[in-house]
């Protein structure tokens, strides 16, 4: 049986199937014909030419590890013999490509202009808790809320976490900074910060975090003041949703902003999910919207890519900052920097962090890298922006969040039902994915393989700006609404 499979460029000496082979079944490709020595699932790869011990397997046009012994044409290629070729620190070199300048779609969406300009694409009242002794209440508020405000906005959400007390210096800061940044979103309309009033993270110090032009639509409660704290919280979102009551507007991808984002990978995200949200990325871009990429440890083997398309050098230096100083943090706990993928990863084929990494920044497209923001900031320019976080689907998408992204670009070859504060759109790399979960799917990025890029692409391009409009994603219609917090120093 010939089997179907993809080398993704003519450099690569594997190849990756499309379908479940067996020993005995034969790929050919580009004038190269081996036949499978083994078993070889779908998503996984195969030598297409004997590699020996210690040389390199290309895939991506790129090194993804080195062989650990030698390696025969129509091998599977997997853990039992590659091994990741990353060590630590790097001294990089700025060697500038030129970014890629595709042609803006002329799509648009009805979103919720705001008077500092921002479009948001949804109209809520977000209840956020300074710390964790008060967030069930807040959830409480939230659900009482919501159940008497009729249709004035979209929803009322309230978003627990655990920390803000037994929290110092920069850990204590990162958590009101990325409570602060949510504060600002555009897609609430209105923002309840509830507080106990003994905790470290105190509502004083987050609200001198908000710029002074959001804290009109801010109301606060400390509830060891309030007798009935439930009851006077439902009365601040009834206040606050007088106050962003508002109509969507017809607008251009110049207004959106989008997070991509991965998790789950398989063996058919590089190809399929990523490559074709990269598509999307690039069209955002070209109309003068925004980007947010994240995960940096997932960029690990892939990062001169992102290096190379920086905008000039000193975007060039703080992306080398970004990455070594991410590199540093594994090496001061003690960790590997190539302890990655996870085992879901392993299980759908991709086997090193290099491999991971080069599928996984095809999600930003081509366009130059703008800016370089750490964690808990907000992204301000136009393009394409690199964002600190960790690859912790949770904690990267609430950063994304944070950051300003109205809604988020999220492939997964395995599935997961978690949502975010802002639409999270979960594009399968793989149509077995999509038929079988679709309670947890919005989009099916396998029809790739069977009709190209060009139709994906568009397909995509109307579902995001359904979304954006007003429909609902798989997340949110599953009351799928979380954040986590990434926390980094010690607990008193």
């Amino acid at each position: 049986m010939t089997l179907k499979a993809l080398r993704i460029d003519p450099a690569d000496n594997v190849a990756t199937l499309l379908e479940d082979g067996r020993a005995g079944d034969s790929v050919v490709m580009d004038g190269v014909s081996v036949v499978l020595r083994e078993d070889v699932a779908q998503g996984h790869k195969v030598a297409l030419a004997t590699v020996a011990a210690g040389e390199p397997l290309i895939k991506y046009g790129a090194p993804i590890g080195n062989a650990k012994h030698a390696i025969a044409a129509g091998d599977h290629v997997h853990s039992d013999n590659l091994a990741t070729a990353l060590s630590g620190r790097l001294d990089y070199r700025y060697a500038p490509t030129p970014a890629a300048a595709p042609v803006a779609a002329a799509a648009t969406f009805m979103g919720y202009r705001r008077a500092d300009g921002r479009v948001g694409t949804r109209n809520e009242i977000w209840i956020l808790p300074t710390v964790g002794c008060v967030a069930r209440t807040s959830e409480r508020i939230a659900a009482r809320a919501a159940a008497t405000l009729g249709d004035a906005v979209d929803g009322v959400h309230a978003f627990m976490h655990p920390f803000g007390c037994s929290q110092l210096g920069e850990d204590l800061d990162g958590t009101r900074q990325i409570l602060a940044s949510l504060a600002c979103h555009p897609n609430a309309g209105g923002v309840l910060i509830v507080g106990l009033g003994c905790e470290n993270n105190q509502i004083k110090a987050l609200l001198e975090a908000v710029p002074e032009w959001r804290r009109p639509a801010i109301r606060t409660l400390v509830t060891q003041m309030s007798g009935d704290e439930v009851a006077e919280g439902v009365a601040l979102v009834a206040e606050l949703a007088e106050l962003a009551r508002c109509a969507r507007s017809e607008v251009g991808l110049e207004s959106l902003v989008i997070g991509v984002k991965c998790g789950g990978s398989d063996g058919l995200s590089g190809l399929t999910a990523n490559p074709l949200v990269g598509r999307i990325s690039d069209r955002v871009t070209a109309a003068g919207g925004r980007v947010i990429l994240t995960e940096i440890p997932e960029m690990f083997g892939a990062e001169q890519v992102l290096m190379n398309r920086a905008a000039d050098g000193q975007v060039f230096e703080s992306i080398v900052g970004l990455v070594n100083d991410f590199k540093q943090y594994f090496l001061d706990h003690g960790e590997p920097i190539s302890e990655n993928p996870s085992p879901g990863n392993i299980a759908g084929g991709i086997t090193t962090l290099e491999e991971k990494a080069l599928g996984a920044v095809q999600k930003a497209g081509r366009a130059a890298v703008a800016d370089v923001i750490g964690y808990g900031a907000r992204a301000s320019a136009p393009g394409l922006t690199l964002l600190e976080a960790p690859g912790n689907d949770a904690v990267s998408s609430t950063a994304l969040a944070a950051a300003g992204a109205t809604a988020i670009l999220f492939t997964t070859g395995r599935g997961t039902p978690l949502g975010f504060p802002v639409p999270t759109i979960k594009i399968a790399s793989n149509s077995d994915l999509a038929r079988r979960k679709p309670g947890w799917i919005d989009f099916d990025a396998g029809t790739v393989l069977d009709q190209g890029f060009e139709s994906a692409e568009a397909a995509l391009l109307a579902r995001l700006a359904d979304i954006a409009s007003g429909a609902e994603t798989a997340a949110e219609r599953n009351g799928e609404r979380e954040i986590a917090i990434w926390k980094r120093g010690v607990t008193l």
